[in-house]
């Protein structure tokens, strides 16, 4: 079997950052930019604990899909396996420029998030407990500063 791209990338350089991960069409036409919102370097820092990804799940979802300019570009945010960042799916053809703001502001919003998380109760989510709000806002600080002052390498995968 031939490596899906993601499995192309060089995690050993890979920094912190806003980076392309792929380009789709759907059948209607429909263009879907996949973001890779990388946290941690992946394999040189701690990843992050999968309560955290959870918690941050569950808050950046509720942050973008509610957001007055881009929710209706918004598809899809999850985790990534590897617990070093998440992945934004978005409607049309954008560039990691085109969203360094968004990500500041919604990393600014969980850094700064009081009280509970929305949709963590038994009712709503199918491991509700499994968060970890202090930690998440650790994190959400640390690549908030990352996002701070991004620079162009930070927004395009190394080769």
């Amino acid at each position: 079997m031939e490596k899906i791209a993601s499995f192309t990338i060089n995690h050993l350089t890979l920094m912190p950052g806003i980076y392309v991960s792929r380009r789709d069409i759907t059948p209607n036409g429909d263009e879907l930019t996949t973001f890779d919102i990388r946290m941690t370097a992946p394999n040189r820092e701690p990843a992050l604990s999968p309560e955290v990804e959870h918690t941050i799940e569950h808050l950046a979802a509720t942050y973008l899909r509610n957001h007055p300019a881009w929710a209706s570009k918004v598809v899809y945010w999850g985790p990534m396996g590897c617990c070093t960042g998440s992945y934004l799916i978005m409607q049309g053809h954008l560039e990691s420029s085109d969203i360094v703001e968004l990500m500041r502001d919604t990393f600014r919003f969980i850094a700064d998030f009081d009280g509970e998380v929305p949709g963590a109760t038994p009712r709503d989510c199918g491991n509700y407990s499994f968060m970890d709000l202090p930690g998440t806002k650790k994190a959400a600080q640390r690549y908030f500063e990352t996002l701070a002052n991004i620079t162009p390498d930070r927004l395009t995968y190394p080769a």
